[in-house]
């Protein structure tokens, strides 16, 4: 696999949506695209962690995302073998070292979000010491990215009730993943991540969803100095933010954002007369979706 080639949406994928028949404000029949939803349960070696309801494309990458986002995977850890069987809707993730990991599961508790997020009860240690890189982040690179990433074919854009991911080197795009939660997204790419060896020390996240505690841990514990988003912020989210030194944008739409954390970061070299505002569909999903 070439990595250095983005990793896009793949709207057209007849797995991810199906056209349901309704009726619209007037009575008139009108069809539109609605996102599958359906089950992976996670295992590693021989222990089920979680059951995640998901979309279905990149199981591997969401399992392997998921459990490093837990812990549960170690940056040395050496990976055998990644199972997949869509028949019983599983995913198994096996290691060189043994693991086993009862205690945590038991303390496992919902989260906020799309689709029941799941968060372990010590995940917040693996923030302790940790100091994220310092790194440049130019506003014209946040322009040119939120409007690629607008503009990009996708599910958000075919049928919304979905959240992208999107992990981006200065103003380039390199994977954008989609779920019905925006923990999935991430977690597909911190997959991609490992799988591929990819350091997140000069990246950028963007995401269409709300910046929650959960977002930003787990774009910390990916060692990306970025998280940015076209939605809006919870008080834990910033305040862990700034703990761990992440920049954090947020309603971002147009020439407009708000920077709550990690503002020496930025260097505003665009020339706000040549952004557009943003296009009234993508304003549209953004109420909708955010």
């Amino acid at each position: 696999m070439d990595i250095r080639a983005p990793l896009l949406p793949r709207p057209d994928d007849p797995r991810l949506t199906r056209r349901v028949r309704g009726h619209d404000q007037t009575g008139a029949v009108t069809d539109i695209s609605v996102v599958e939803e359906r089950p992976l349960t996670i295992f590693l070696n021989s222990q089920e962690i979680v059951t995640a309801m998901t979309i279905g494309d990149y199981p591997e990458y969401l399992a392997l995302g998921f459990l490093r986002n837990q812990g549960m995977l170690r940056a040395d850890d050496v990976v055998t073998a990644v199972e997949h069987d869509d028949d019983l809707e599983v995913v198994v993730v096996r290691t060189e070292r043994a693991t086993s990991y009862e205690e945590k599961v038991k303390k496992k508790t919902r989260t906020s979000g799309c689709a029941v997020g799941t968060v372990f009860g010590d995940m917040m240690e693996g923030l302790e010491g940790l100091t994220l890189p310092e790194a440049e982040l130019r506003t014209s690179w946040l322009y040119a990215l939120a409007r690629a990433i607008n503009t990009t074919p996708s599910l958000y854009l075919e049928a919304g009730a979905i959240h992208g991911t999107v992990l981006c080197e200065r103003d380039r795009m390199l994977v954008y993943m989609e779920d019905v939660g925006r923990h999935n997204a991430v977690d597909k790419i911190a997959g991609w991540m490992f799988r591929h060896g990819v350091d997140g020390a000069d990246k950028i996240l963007y995401t269409t969803g709300r910046l929650t505690s959960e977002m930003v841990i787990k774009t910390a514990q990916m060692g990306i100095p970025v998280l940015a988003s076209r939605s809006g912020f919870t008080g834990w989210g910033v305040e862990i933010a700034r703990e761990v030194g992440l920049t954090l944008i947020g309603r971002m739409r147009g020439q407009r954002f708000v920077c709550l954390s990690g503002e020496e970061r930025l260097i505003r070299d665009a020339d706000l007369g040549a952004v557009p505002e943003e296009d009234r569909r993508h304003r549209r999903k953004g109420a909708q979706d955010g």
